[in-house]
Protein backbone atom coordinates (compact mmCIF):
# COMPACT_ATOMS: atom_id res chain seq x y z
CA UNK A 1 0.00 0.00 0.00
CA UNK A 2 1.36 3.41 -1.20
CA UNK A 3 2.66 5.67 2.07
CA UNK A 4 0.04 8.99 2.69
CA UNK A 5 3.75 11.07 1.06
CA UNK A 6 2.91 8.66 -2.00
CA UNK A 7 -0.15 9.89 -2.28
CA UNK A 8 0.42 13.04 -1.38
CA UNK A 9 2.81 13.54 -4.10
CA UNK A 10 0.31 12.07 -6.77
CA UNK A 11 -2.63 14.09 -5.74
CA UNK A 12 -0.01 17.05 -6.26
CA UNK A 13 1.04 15.66 -9.64
CA UNK A 14 -2.86 15.10 -10.99
CA UNK A 15 -3.72 18.39 -9.88
CA UNK A 16 -0.89 19.76 -11.76
CA UNK A 17 -1.65 17.84 -14.79
CA UNK A 18 -5.50 19.16 -14.42
CA UNK A 19 -4.56 22.90 -14.39
CA UNK A 20 -2.42 21.98 -17.79
CA UNK A 21 -5.23 20.61 -19.69
CA UNK A 22 -7.38 23.06 -18.33
CA UNK A 23 -5.64 25.39 -19.77
CA UNK A 24 -5.01 23.83 -23.10
CA UNK A 25 -8.57 23.54 -23.76
CA UNK A 26 -9.37 26.98 -23.21
CA UNK A 27 -6.71 27.83 -25.79
CA UNK A 28 -8.21 25.11 -28.12
CA UNK A 29 -11.85 26.51 -27.69
CA UNK A 30 -10.35 30.00 -28.83
CA UNK A 31 -8.53 28.88 -31.61
CA UNK A 32 -11.99 26.99 -32.69
CA UNK A 33 -13.74 29.71 -32.35
CA UNK A 34 -11.30 31.83 -35.04
CA UNK A 35 -11.23 28.75 -36.84
CA UNK A 36 -14.86 28.53 -37.16
CA UNK A 37 -15.47 32.23 -37.98
CA UNK A 38 -12.88 31.77 -41.11
CA UNK A 39 -14.90 29.24 -42.37
CA UNK A 40 -18.01 30.98 -42.07
CA UNK A 41 -16.89 33.70 -43.94
CA UNK A 42 -15.32 31.54 -46.39
CA UNK A 43 -17.93 28.90 -47.07
CA UNK A 44 -20.63 31.11 -48.47
CA UNK A 45 -18.39 32.38 -51.42
CA UNK A 46 -17.03 28.97 -52.22
CA UNK A 47 -20.38 27.83 -52.45
CA UNK A 48 -21.47 30.02 -54.65
CA UNK A 49 -18.57 29.48 -57.27
CA UNK A 50 -19.43 25.47 -57.08
CA UNK A 51 -23.18 26.17 -57.93
CA UNK A 52 -22.12 28.32 -60.65
CA UNK A 53 -19.76 26.42 -62.23
CA UNK A 54 -22.29 23.58 -61.95
CA UNK A 55 -25.29 25.82 -63.48
CA UNK A 56 -22.89 26.37 -66.27
CA UNK A 57 -22.10 23.00 -67.22
CA UNK A 58 -25.76 21.87 -66.66
CA UNK A 59 -26.96 24.42 -69.43
CA UNK A 60 -24.05 23.74 -72.05
CA UNK A 61 -25.79 22.56 -74.75
CA UNK A 62 -22.19 21.87 -76.44
CA UNK A 63 -19.22 19.29 -75.44
CA UNK A 64 -16.99 21.27 -73.38
CA UNK A 65 -13.38 20.88 -73.11
CA UNK A 66 -12.15 21.59 -69.78
CA UNK A 67 -8.56 20.18 -69.08
CA UNK A 68 -8.88 19.71 -65.72
CA UNK A 69 -11.96 17.60 -66.10
CA UNK A 70 -10.34 15.02 -67.83
CA UNK A 71 -10.96 11.72 -66.98
CA UNK A 72 -8.15 9.52 -68.31
CA UNK A 73 -6.55 6.06 -67.04
CA UNK A 74 -5.35 6.11 -63.92
CA UNK A 75 -1.17 5.38 -64.54
CA UNK A 76 0.08 7.96 -61.87
CA UNK A 77 -1.63 9.21 -58.92
CA UNK A 78 -0.94 11.92 -56.36
CA UNK A 79 -2.59 11.92 -52.43
CA UNK A 80 -3.05 15.25 -50.71
CA UNK A 81 -3.59 14.35 -46.83
CA UNK A 82 -4.31 16.48 -44.27
CA UNK A 83 -3.05 16.01 -40.73
CA UNK A 84 -1.95 18.54 -37.71
CA UNK A 85 1.55 19.27 -36.80
CA UNK A 86 1.02 18.40 -32.96
CA UNK A 87 -0.64 15.61 -30.86
CA UNK A 88 -3.02 15.65 -27.85
CA UNK A 89 -6.10 16.17 -30.24
CA UNK A 90 -7.75 12.64 -29.61
CA UNK A 91 -8.10 9.93 -32.54
CA UNK A 92 -8.04 13.18 -35.21
CA UNK A 93 -4.28 12.46 -36.37
CA UNK A 94 -4.46 8.26 -36.03
CA UNK A 95 -7.72 8.41 -38.39
CA UNK A 96 -7.23 10.57 -40.93
CA UNK A 97 -3.54 8.72 -41.18
CA UNK A 98 -5.11 5.24 -41.46
CA UNK A 99 -7.43 6.99 -44.36
CA UNK A 100 -5.05 8.34 -46.30
CA UNK A 101 -2.78 4.89 -46.46
CA UNK A 102 -6.31 3.04 -47.24
CA UNK A 103 -6.09 5.41 -50.26
CA UNK A 104 -2.54 4.96 -51.35
CA UNK A 105 -3.37 1.04 -50.58
CA UNK A 106 -5.65 1.03 -53.24
CA UNK A 107 -3.45 2.35 -56.13
CA UNK A 108 -0.48 0.03 -54.76
CA UNK A 109 -0.29 -2.04 -57.80
CA UNK A 110 0.50 1.01 -59.89
CA UNK A 111 4.10 0.98 -57.85
CA UNK A 112 5.64 3.37 -55.11
CA UNK A 113 6.77 5.45 -57.87
CA UNK A 114 3.75 6.69 -59.34
CA UNK A 115 2.13 7.52 -56.26
CA UNK A 116 3.18 10.84 -55.28
CA UNK A 117 1.99 12.53 -51.39
CA UNK A 118 1.21 15.68 -50.87
CA UNK A 119 1.26 15.89 -46.90
CA UNK A 120 -0.15 18.94 -45.26
CA UNK A 121 1.24 18.26 -41.30
CA UNK A 122 4.44 17.15 -39.47
CA UNK A 123 2.43 14.19 -38.16
CA UNK A 124 0.91 12.93 -41.73
CA UNK A 125 4.22 13.41 -43.16
CA UNK A 126 6.18 11.46 -40.53
CA UNK A 127 3.17 8.58 -40.79
CA UNK A 128 3.89 8.12 -44.57
CA UNK A 129 7.34 8.77 -44.17
CA UNK A 130 7.57 5.52 -42.14
CA UNK A 131 5.48 3.60 -44.39
CA UNK A 132 8.25 4.77 -47.26
CA UNK A 133 6.26 7.88 -48.81
CA UNK A 134 8.54 11.02 -48.82
CA UNK A 135 6.08 14.20 -49.07
CA UNK A 136 6.87 16.06 -52.37
CA UNK A 137 7.13 19.28 -50.23
CA UNK A 138 7.19 20.72 -46.67
CA UNK A 139 3.72 22.35 -45.99
CA UNK A 140 3.38 22.20 -42.06
CA UNK A 141 3.30 26.17 -41.71
CA UNK A 142 -0.49 25.77 -43.38
CA UNK A 143 -1.80 23.78 -40.76
CA UNK A 144 -0.77 26.50 -38.29
CA UNK A 145 -1.27 29.31 -40.38
CA UNK A 146 -4.01 28.70 -43.28
CA UNK A 147 -2.66 31.03 -45.95
CA UNK A 148 -4.44 31.33 -49.43
CA UNK A 149 -1.59 32.11 -52.03
CA UNK A 150 -0.02 29.60 -50.34
CA UNK A 151 -2.09 27.45 -50.78
CA UNK A 152 -2.60 28.71 -54.47
CA UNK A 153 1.21 28.23 -55.21
CA UNK A 154 0.30 24.07 -54.31
CA UNK A 155 -2.73 23.92 -56.34
CA UNK A 156 -0.77 24.98 -58.94
CA UNK A 157 1.89 22.65 -59.29
CA UNK A 158 -1.08 19.86 -59.16
CA UNK A 159 -3.08 21.43 -61.79
CA UNK A 160 0.33 21.61 -64.28
CA UNK A 161 1.39 17.70 -63.14
CA UNK A 162 -2.69 17.18 -64.22
CA UNK A 163 -2.74 18.80 -67.53
CA UNK A 164 1.17 17.71 -68.16
CA UNK A 165 -0.41 14.00 -67.26
CA UNK A 166 2.21 13.64 -65.04
CA UNK A 167 -0.51 12.40 -62.91
CA UNK A 168 -3.82 11.08 -63.61
CA UNK A 169 -5.66 11.46 -60.47
CA UNK A 170 -5.97 13.68 -57.34
CA UNK A 171 -7.65 12.27 -53.95
CA UNK A 172 -7.71 14.82 -51.39
CA UNK A 173 -7.86 13.11 -47.51
CA UNK A 174 -9.06 15.16 -44.55
CA UNK A 175 -11.35 15.69 -41.27
CA UNK A 176 -14.51 17.33 -41.48
CA UNK A 177 -15.63 19.28 -38.51
CA UNK A 178 -19.49 17.43 -37.89
CA UNK A 179 -18.90 19.78 -34.66
CA UNK A 180 -16.83 20.13 -31.69
CA UNK A 181 -17.02 16.52 -30.33
CA UNK A 182 -17.06 14.60 -34.02
CA UNK A 183 -15.44 14.40 -37.50
CA UNK A 184 -15.91 13.13 -40.23
CA UNK A 185 -13.32 11.34 -42.49
CA UNK A 186 -13.12 12.26 -46.52
CA UNK A 187 -11.50 10.97 -49.51
CA UNK A 188 -12.55 13.02 -52.18
CA UNK A 189 -11.61 13.38 -55.88
CA UNK A 190 -9.83 16.80 -55.97
CA UNK A 191 -8.58 15.68 -59.63
CA UNK A 192 -9.93 15.08 -62.48
CA UNK A 193 -12.73 17.96 -61.63
CA UNK A 194 -16.46 16.42 -61.01
CA UNK A 195 -19.14 19.31 -60.76
CA UNK A 196 -21.71 18.55 -58.23
CA UNK A 197 -25.19 18.73 -58.42
CA UNK A 198 -27.65 20.44 -56.00
CA UNK A 199 -28.27 19.17 -52.69
CA UNK A 200 -32.10 17.65 -53.77
CA UNK A 201 -30.06 15.77 -56.53
CA UNK A 202 -31.18 18.24 -59.17
CA UNK A 203 -29.02 19.72 -61.71
CA UNK A 204 -28.94 23.54 -62.02
CA UNK A 205 -30.62 25.34 -65.04
CA UNK A 206 -30.30 28.92 -63.90
CA UNK A 207 -29.66 31.16 -67.12
CA UNK A 208 -27.03 33.21 -67.02
CA UNK A 209 -25.86 36.36 -69.48
CA UNK A 210 -22.06 35.98 -69.96
CA UNK A 211 -19.76 37.72 -71.70
CA UNK A 212 -17.24 36.88 -73.58
CA UNK A 213 -18.55 33.34 -73.71
CA UNK A 214 -19.24 30.96 -71.69
CA UNK A 215 -16.51 28.33 -72.64
CA UNK A 216 -14.18 31.46 -71.43
CA UNK A 217 -15.95 31.50 -68.00
CA UNK A 218 -16.16 28.15 -66.88
CA UNK A 219 -12.31 27.51 -68.24
CA UNK A 220 -11.33 30.42 -66.10
CA UNK A 221 -13.57 29.55 -63.07
CA UNK A 222 -12.52 25.84 -62.64
CA UNK A 223 -9.21 26.34 -61.76
CA UNK A 224 -10.20 28.78 -58.62
CA UNK A 225 -12.61 26.64 -57.47
CA UNK A 226 -10.08 23.78 -57.67
CA UNK A 227 -7.73 26.49 -55.50
CA UNK A 228 -10.95 26.92 -53.15
CA UNK A 229 -11.69 23.20 -52.27
CA UNK A 230 -8.02 22.93 -51.25
CA UNK A 231 -8.27 26.13 -49.06
CA UNK A 232 -11.35 25.64 -47.62
CA UNK A 233 -10.80 21.73 -46.66
CA UNK A 234 -7.04 23.23 -44.88
CA UNK A 235 -9.80 25.35 -43.03
CA UNK A 236 -12.25 22.46 -42.43
CA UNK A 237 -9.57 20.12 -41.35
CA UNK A 238 -8.02 22.82 -39.14
CA UNK A 239 -11.37 23.47 -36.91
CA UNK A 240 -11.88 19.98 -36.98
CA UNK A 241 -8.22 19.66 -35.02
CA UNK A 242 -8.91 22.40 -32.76
CA UNK A 243 -12.67 21.17 -31.94
CA UNK A 244 -10.41 17.46 -31.05
CA UNK A 245 -8.41 19.29 -28.90
CA UNK A 246 -10.88 20.79 -27.29
CA UNK A 247 -13.14 17.56 -26.52
CA UNK A 248 -9.61 15.72 -25.69
CA UNK A 249 -8.22 18.32 -23.23
CA UNK A 250 -12.08 18.23 -21.76
CA UNK A 251 -11.75 14.42 -21.41
CA UNK A 252 -8.41 14.73 -20.04
CA UNK A 253 -9.74 17.29 -16.82
CA UNK A 254 -12.80 15.42 -15.97
CA UNK A 255 -10.39 11.86 -15.70
CA UNK A 256 -7.86 14.18 -13.73
CA UNK A 257 -10.68 14.90 -11.08
CA UNK A 258 -11.97 12.11 -10.49
CA UNK A 259 -8.83 10.76 -9.91
CA UNK A 260 -7.75 13.70 -7.62
CA UNK A 261 -11.62 12.39 -5.52
CA UNK A 262 -10.08 8.77 -5.74
CA UNK A 263 -6.93 9.72 -4.74
CA UNK A 264 -7.89 12.01 -1.91
CA UNK A 265 -10.32 9.51 -0.20
CA UNK A 266 -7.93 7.20 -0.30
CA UNK A 267 -5.55 9.28 1.50
CA UNK A 268 -8.03 10.63 3.89
CA UNK A 269 -8.56 6.72 4.63
CA UNK A 270 -5.17 5.99 4.87
CA UNK A 271 -4.68 8.34 7.31
CA UNK A 272 -7.22 8.03 9.45
CA UNK A 273 -6.12 4.27 10.10
CA UNK A 274 -2.56 5.71 10.67
CA UNK A 275 -4.12 7.96 13.48
CA UNK A 276 -6.11 5.08 14.81
CA UNK A 277 -3.34 3.12 14.91
CA UNK A 278 -1.43 5.84 16.95
CA UNK A 279 -4.22 6.14 19.19
CA UNK A 280 -4.37 2.02 19.67
CA UNK A 281 -0.45 2.25 20.44
CA UNK A 282 -0.74 4.81 22.44
CA UNK A 283 -3.96 3.01 24.20
CA UNK A 284 -1.79 -0.19 24.60
CA UNK A 285 1.11 1.73 25.66
CA UNK A 286 -1.16 3.23 28.51
CA UNK A 287 -2.50 -0.08 29.30
CA UNK A 288 1.27 -1.67 30.01
CA UNK A 289 2.21 1.25 31.75
CA UNK A 290 -0.50 0.68 34.80
CA UNK A 291 -0.63 -2.64 34.95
Amino acid sequence: MPSLKEVRARIASVASTSKITSAMKLVSAAKLRRAQDAITSFLPYQQKLMQMLANFIASSTEELAVPLAQVRDVKKVAVVAISSNSSLCGAFNSNVIKEALKVIGQYENLGKENIKVYAIGKKMADALERKGYKSEGVYNDLVDKPDYDKTVALVNELIEKFVNKEIDKVVLVYNHMRNAASQDLRAEQFLPVAPSESKDGEKHTVDYILEPDKNKVILALVPRVVRLHLYGSILDSVAAEHGARTTAMQIATDNASELMQELTLKYNKARQAAITNELIDIGGGSEGLNS
